[in-house]
């Protein structure tokens, strides 16, 4: 048996690799953030729910599940 922990060669540690990344990516980012900050804000507006089932919305992830049993509608 060999010692060896992986075939790939290791890359030297003073060269760290900068990732650049597109405008448009970085323009796709920033709008999901807005979204997902507006989607949070009108979130915590809604009055929460007494008694209910909990987890996730079931008309947008397609099943209803309670304790580990899923049914599906």
């Amino acid at each position: 048996m060999t010692e060896e922990t992986s075939k790939t060669p290791a890359e030297p540690a003073s060269a760290p690799r900068e990732k650049t990344i597109p405008e448009a990516a970085r323009r796709a980012l920033a709008e999901a953030e807005t979204r997902r900050e507006k989607y949070q804000a009108e979130e915590a507006e809604r009055p929460k729910e007494i008694g209910g089932r909990g987890g996730k919305e079931p008309g947008r992830y397609g099943d209803w599940e309670v304790k580990g049993l899923t049914s599906d509608f």
